[in-house]
Formats: C-alpha cells, sequence, structure tokens
C-alpha cells in the first residue's frame, strides 16, 4: 500500500506543478497549451546543468530562467503579434520538444538518454517509505495553498481574474490586461521550470526525449476539470495521477492477462474521461464575478 501511495505522489506531483501554471494564466485570460513545452525544457535543463556543473541550485536557476524566456515569447507572440493562443500554444511545446532535442544533439553530439550523478534532495529515511521522495513533493501542498491565497485572497489575484473574465471593465480601473497576462505567464513559468525538474531529477535523475509524454496537456486538461481553480486543478491533477498508478500497479498484477498497452493507457483515458464530464457538466471557472470589481 505505501509503494501505491509513494508511486502515485511521485507522478502526480509533476502534473500539479505544471496545472498550477495552467490556472495562474486562465485567470489572466489564456489557455496555456505550451505547458508541455515548458516543461520538458525545465526538465532538460535541471538534468544538463546537473550534468555539466554539479550544482542543484543553479540548475533549478537554469530551468526557470528558461521557462521564463519562453513564457515571455509567448506573451509577445499572443498579446503583441495577436496569433491564436492555440495555435501559439502549440509551437511554444513544438519548440520545447525540438529544442530539447537539439540541445541534446549539440551538448553531447546525439539524442541519447542523459543520466545525471544525482538528482534533487530528498525527503530523508526519517520518514520510511517516503523518504526517496524529493523536496518538491514536500512543499507541493505548502505551493497550492499558496497559488489558492494569491489568487482568490489578494488584490493582485481579484485584479488577474478581473482581466481574464472583464478586460474592458479591469482597464475602466486602471489595470492593463496586457500586462497582467504577462506577470501571469511569468509566475506560472517557475511551476513549470518545478514540474520538469520533479519528473526527470525527483527520482529517475535523467533526461530523454520526449520523457514528458503528455503530462503537460494532462496538467491543461486538469485546469479544466479543475474548474480553473488551484484546489480543483491539484486534485484532478493528482485523479490523472492515480490513474496512471493504478495502471503500473495493475501491469505489475495482471500484465500477463491484460494487454500492456491499455494498462498504459490507462491516464490517459482518465484525462479524456474528466475533460467529458467537465463539459457534460457544465463546469466553468470560479474566477471572480463583476459584483467583486469594487474591491480591486
Amino acid at each position: 500500500m505505501e509503494d501505491l501511495i509513494v508511486a502515485f505522489l511521485r507522478s502526480g506531483t509533476p502534473i500539479v506543478y505544471v496545472a498550477l501554471a495552467g490556472v495562474i494564466a486562465q485567470r489572466a485570460g489564456v489557455w496555456n497549451l505550451g505547458l508541455e513545452g515548458l516543461m520538458i525544457v525545465g526538465a532538460c535543463a535541471t538534468i544538463v546543468t546537473i550534468r555539466l556543473t554539479g550544482s542543484q541550485p543553479l540548475a533549478l536557476a537554469v530551468a526557470v530562467l528558461l521557462c521564463c524566456a519562453l513564457s515571455a515569447l509567448l506573451w509577445f507572440v499572443v498579446e503583441i503579434l495577436k496569433a491564436n493562443q492555440i495555435i501559439a500554444g502549440l509551437g511554444i511545446t513544438g519548440l520545447g520538444l525540438g529544442g530539447t532535442a537539439l540541445a541534446l544533439t549539440a551538448i553531447f553530439g546525439s539524442e541519447a538518454a542523459v543520466n545525471a550523478p544525482f538528482g534533487l534532495p530528498r525527503i530523508g529515511p526519517a520518514f520510511g517509505a517516503f523518504g526517496g521522495l524529493s523536496v518538491l513533493v514536500a512543499v507541493m501542498p505548502v505551493l497550492v495553498f499558496g497559488t489558492w491565497l494569491v489568487l482568490c485572497r489578494t488584490r493582485f489575484g481579484l485584479r488577474l481574474s478581473a482581466c481574464g473574465e472583464h478586460p474592458f471593465a479591469a482597464r475602466a480601473i486602471g489595470v492593463s490586461p496586457t500586462l497582467m497576462r504577462l506577470w501571469a505567464l511569468l509566475l506560472g513559468a517557475p511551476f513549470c521550470a518545478l514540474a520538469g525538474a520533479e519528473l526527470a531529477a525527483g527520482s529517475l535523475q535523467m533526461f530523454s526525449v520526449n520523457m514528458t509524454s503528455g503530462r503537460g496537456f494532462m496538467g491543461f486538461a486538469a485546469v479544466i476539470f479543475g474548474a480553473g481553480h488551484p484546489v480543483g486543478a491539484a486534485l484532478a491533477a493528482f485523479f490523472f495521477a492515480f490513474a496512471g498508478a493504478l495502471g503500473i500497479r495493475a501491469q505489475l498484477l495482471y500484465g500477463d492477462r491484460v494487454p500492456s498497452a491499455l494498462l498504459l493507457a490507462l491516464p490517459y483515458l482518465a484525462t479524456v474521461a474528466g475533460l467529458w464530464l467537465s463539459a457534460h457538466l457544465g463546469r466553468r471557472s470560479t474566477a471572480s464575478g463583476p459584483n467583486e470589481l469594487g474591491r480591486l
């Protein structure tokens, strides 16, 4: 049972982080389909920097800076060049997937997997079976609560929601939706970097091409399934992760009786089912309404 919970937390934490980035962007009115690309850039930057420098803090700093640069590029294309959000987001994803493969070839001479001598710090043996989890798993609930606090209980969060729901009203009170969207994307970038770092250096200590395997899109689906709320998105992300952990467990127990491809597809089937259920129930974002504009 403990092994299942550990696998559940390990697989769910990266999706939670990337879902938080999606929630922040969605609050500002940006549907960020570039989460997959940002996540894999964070994973690649973390492992490559650890491999080349041996520094964990520097690796995380490089991952955050690269994700911020890509987020700023997305903002520029969407807000300044007025490109379609969906196409621009998919372009960032393609840039991340292709760019990391190109980076491996340029640095190491091939697209083969890159191993790091060590990963992120662990919680420690004092926590028993959970001691092998990284510190990013331990701080994840704190960051979820902090994101909820900022988005739902601060003036900045209310202004961000107003820019997403009622941009003309936000302009009327002197708030620039364009600038707030830049802040939203830049604030979400570190979460994408942490998601990639946790995926690549949390337990595996390696990076391979396309290793995110759609987790960024799962995070985007969690934003929709969670109605644009930080806690709801985190719970939705863990729902998808639970399906994945269950699939791995079932593969170990019943792999000889059930096709392994079907078991490995469980998290993606759960994602599709979550999106269908969200649309069927007519759930929508809990962003602030016009009656709260006076609090801005």
